[in-house]
């Protein structure tokens, strides 16, 4: 049966690699451990230097990488005493200087890949027969011919004869085609009454190659299916033990193409692969691409720096992701950034490979959060807090007790996530929030590290700070004040943590952010005293004119507001959101009399790519506002153009809302604008596109206008009246 396959399949293979010339990821040394870091200490220094990459221009690598295994302390995630963290902690040494030995060995199964015994009357003798390069004495043969011997040397092992046999027996033989016919019904199918039915395939012209194929496809199917079987049947330890012999006497076959899905296969029913057969799959790229994700998993459990490899494109392409969704042509209100709901992001690819490259292993976990918070300290990216609590509650979907159970934020994270699917954190959820907070035990502090990381999530930030301006909103109705409110405090509590989050895995110190009492006392009063000054313009402006009062709209802002932005985070991102509040209420007055405070803000987070994101937006729903050089003005050079020549996503967003509305914008400041926006010798590749797509959209639009000259010279349509007859007198 296997001799016609090989026979007639006969041709070069792929070269095998050079595992001297071409080290494994594996065989790479890790750098020693972070002092102080437990858990899984990453440190493998290909990683780092990918991790720096991801944000050209973010500056150096943060001091110290203590912060990154500020897991859970007392758990099997814990970076101290956990199991989880002790074991992660030593691997990827092992892999070192094993890569050429192991890949060595895996080639060698059965020894029999060029030289040894090769036909059955030799097997029995035990005499060799050397390789066909060596009896011409040409020197060794050539590398497709040992991958071939190679990949065909376990059918020895197995009592089955393959093509060396029959090259050995056809030298060796006189009558060359007797040979051939006892050697096809040696090793053909053992069916007697299969003899007589194979001539008469002949004469239908079937190929034996095209009916042994058949056979050995149908044979492979029905054994998958048996394997299956197998690994759901009977108790635990009878099937696992029936797996691992027939993956002890199928293992040499792994190589062969054909017969490689039966060995795969049983590979993924077992819990536990023997470690020699895994060596052996690592050290070979060809079968580790091959086996099964369930089969990785347990070689990555050991190997860190292998599992770094498989996972840092998924990061950078989630990063990747999410940036282009913030500088997204398309300028709505109701399809922006946080549009999709936390399910729905959750069935992203990112996530979901992540997710079944970790399936229910806990240290497989554990290293994806060490990657994640080392990713947030080195480029402070605050989407990398995103895919920390949307790879726990993907998991979470799919019922994994192994990991939710374990993980201390995980209640928190659940509850948080039902917040931001309503976008609003009401009374009941709030005090279970408040509950998670003040229920972390002393000497378990370094959770409150995963706490702030999960809520400097953006959707957290958004939930939280929504909510925020809404009870402002809920309190100037009930002439209340802000420190009255126990629902307020707790949201600035909540806004606070995740707002410090990088300050606090950085520093290690793991304590709740001191709240300032001005933001309370002071600021936030003083956006109250901006809601009522809205609703008092709005009823007079409905009022009957014969009602109306002179009443003009403020149009300047305390220096005190303008103090606190520039100062306090928390101040600056309550502020903000409330621009957002009073662009989305087309309030034209009040964003006028804001704009000018949001020039100099804490850490430049007026331009910051979600607030623009949000702002324009917002700002399409004032699109009637643009045809007034004055809004325009005001808009665009005493906020846009501030920034845009330093900040190369300012320029950006301004572009993306000149694209969307510049059919609104007057003609004379449209033109300015556009020199304005013009990019330099230092823009990169995004500014260009949009700002030839700038210039592509005005060519349409004055196509589409016709010249002042050429409406003055059309001349009036001037067509006779009809003539009526008189009607006849009644």
């Amino acid at each position: 049966m296997y001799t016609k396959f090989t026979r007639l399949r006969r041709r070069p293979f792929p070269e095998q690699t050079d595992p001297e010339s071409a080290p494994h990821a594996l065989t790479r040394p890790l750098l020693p451990e972070t002092p102080g870091a437990g858990g899984t200490g990453w440190a493998h220094a290909r990683w780092a230097g990918w991790a720096g990459s991801l944000a050209p221009g973010e500056g150096a690598a943060p001091r110290n990488l203590r912060a990154a295994p500020a897991a859970f302390p007392g758990g099997r995630l814990a970076g101290g005493p956990g199991r989880c963290g002790a074991e992660v902690g030593g691997c990827g040494t092992r892999a070192e200087s094993r890569g050429g030995r192991d890949l060595a060995e895996l080639e060698g199964a059965g020894e029999r890949g060029s030289g040894g015994p090769r036909g059955p009357a030799e097997r029995a003798s035990g005499v060799s027969a050397a390789a066909p390069g060596e009896r011409a004495g040409d020197g060794a043969p050539s590398r497709a011919v040992a991958g071939a011997s190679a990949m065909f040397a376990g059918l020895q092992d197995l009592g089955v004869a393959n093509g060396e046999d029959l090259k050995e027996t056809l030298t060796n033989c006189t009558e060359p085609l007797k040979a051939i016919e006892q050697f096809q019904t040696e090793n053909g199918v053992l069916l007697p009454s299969l003899q007589s039915a194979l001539p008469f395939l002949d004469l239908h012209g079937t190929p034996r190659l095209e009916f042994h194929q058949s056979v050995f496809d149908e044979l492979r199917d029905k054994l998958l299916e048996r394997v299956s079987a197998i690994a759901s049947e009977g108790k635990a330890e009878e099937r696992y033990k029936k797996l691992e012999d027939l993956l002890e006497k199928s293992f040499s076959l792994v190589k062969m193409p054909s017969l490689q899905p039966v060995v795969m296969c049983v590979m993924k029913h077992l819990p536990k692969v023997p470690e020699k057969k895994l060596k052996l799959v690592m050290a070979d790229k060809e079968l580790y691409r091959a086996c099964a994700v369930e089969v990785k998993r347990q070689i990555w459990q050991d190997n860190q720096a292998l599992f770094g490899d498989e996972v840092s494109p998924l990061l950078k392409q989630y990063i990747l992701e999410k940036e282009s969704a913030l500088f997204s042509t398309e300028l709505s209100v109701l399809h922006n950034f946080f549009s999709p709901s936390p399910k729905t992001r959750r069935q992203g690819e990112v996530v979901q490979r992540l997710t079944r490259m970790v399936g229910k292993n806990v240290k497989l976990y554990d290293m994806v959060l060490q990657f994640l918070r080392t990713l947030f300290l080195r480029t402070r990216n605050v989407h990398y807090c995103t895919l920390r609590a949307e790879l726990l509650m993907s998991l979470h979907d799919l019922d994994v007790g192994e990991i939710c159970t374990v993980d201390p934020c995980h209640k928190f994270t659940w509850c948080l996530d039902a917040c931001i699917r309503e976008r609003f954190v009401d009374s009941k959820r709030a005090r279970e929030l408040q509950g998670f907070l003040d229920g972390v035990k002393k000497g378990q502090e370094q959770v409150l590290g995963d706490l702030s990381m999960i809520l400097c999530d953006p959707f957290a930030i958004n939930t939280l700070a929504l909510s925020t301006v809404r009870h402002l909103q809920e309190l100037v109705g009930q002439e209340t004040l802000p420190r009255d409110s126990p629902d307020l405090l707790l949201l600035l509590r909540l806004l606070a943590l995740g707002q410090g989050a990088w300050d606090m895995i950085d520093s290690q110190v793991f304590k709740e952010p001191k709240m300032e009492v001005e933001l309370i006392t002071r600021f936030l009063p003083m956006l109250m005293s901006f809601l009522v000054d809205d609703y008092t313009f709005n009823v007079d402006q409905k009022l009957p004119a014969e009602e109306k009062a002179p009443v003009s709209y403020p149009n300047t802002l305390p220096e005190s507001f303008t103090k606190f932005l520039q100062e306090q985070r928390m101040a600056c991102e309550v502020g903000l959101y409330y621009v957002l509040h009073i662009t989305k209420q087309r309030n034209k007055n009040a964003l006028l009399r804001l704009l000018p405070g949001l020039v100099e803000t804490f850490g430049d987070l007026a331009f910051g790519d979600i607030f623009l994101h949000l702002l324009t937006g917002n700002l399409a729903l004032l699109a009637d506002e643009f045809a007034l050089e004055d809004f325009c003005s005001s808009l665009f050079d005493g906020f846009f153009l501030t920034a845009s020549p330093r900040k190369e996503n300012v320029h950006r967003h301004a572009l993306r809302l000149l694209i969307h509305l510049h059919p609104r914008v007057a003609p004379s400041k449209l033109e300015a604008l556009q020199k304005a926006l013009e990019p330099t010798g230092q823009s990169g590749e995004a500014v260009k596109e949009l700002y030839s797509q700038l210039g592509e959209k005005l060519e349409q639009l004055d196509h589409r206008k016709p010249s002042p000259a050429q409406a003055a010279e059309t001349p009036a349509l001037e067509l006779p009246l009809p003539s009526v007859p008189a009607p006849a007198p009644l």
